[in-house]
């Protein structure tokens, strides 16, 4: 069934809310077109900048989100949340030093931004540099204690740097805090976590060890 809103939005932020309110009814093209709309009527709106951008990755237009999420930097580059966004977005579209310049950059906006180091433990992994992924996805645990996302990368890149030991004794700490990451479903939990595909493989080859 197609959801369709009750009231007509005139505003910019109607628009932001009526896309919103799109999107959590999984109806991406409608609400991708009311954010658009309301970055129309409302260019310097950073907020609603990143809005569309986010909303765009979701819908799997990760060009787009990032020309989108771009223009919001531009407009304000001391944006957390536009750094986190957009560094998510080059992670998915393999563009690792990107990620990892764009990452920093909010990591070092925000010393305590879970999202940026966990993130760039992934980058980092991606482009072979073990050690540091490992400290960046320590970091991320320390910093989200309960999110099993940052102890899966780090298990990985004990994994990768021949650690077996210290990578089941992460994953199982993650698997403690969710039994679900270890089930056969793992593969759609950690893609849309950002995980690559060669790491969800890396995952499944622990889970196996476990």
């Amino acid at each position: 069934m197609v959801w369709e809103p009750a009231i007509a939005a005139t505003t910019a932020e109607d628009y932001r809310i009526l896309g919103l309110a799109y999107r959590q009814q999984g109806q991406f093209e409608e609400a991708i077109a009311a954010m658009q709309t309301a970055v129309d009527l409302a260019p310097d709106h950073v907020s609603g900048q990143v809005l569309l951008g986010w909303t765009q990755h979701l819908a799997d237009q990760d060009t787009a989100a990032a020309e989108t999420l771009v223009n919001a930097w531009q407009l304000d580059p001391f944006a957390v949340s536009t750094a986190n966004a957009l560094g998510i977005v080059y992670l998915v579209q393999n563009r690792l030093w990107s990620a990892i310049a764009t990452h920093l950059w909010a990591a070092y906006l925000q010393p305590d931004n879970e999202i940026a180091y966990f993130n760039l433990s992934l980058a980092a992994h991606g482009v072979g540099y073990y050690d540091w992924a490992i400290a960046l996805a320590a970091k991320a645990v320390v910093l989200e204690p309960y999110n099993p996302h940052p102890l899966i990368a780090e298990a990985i890149a004990h994994w990768s740097k021949g650690d077996r030991s210290a990578a089941i004794e992460r994953y199982r700490a993650a698997v403690s805090l969710s039994f679900s990451y270890a089930t056969v479903n793992v593969g759609t939990y950690l893609d849309r976590a950002a995980f690559s595909s060669r790491q969800i493989q890396l995952a499944q080859q622990i889970i196996a060890a476990l």
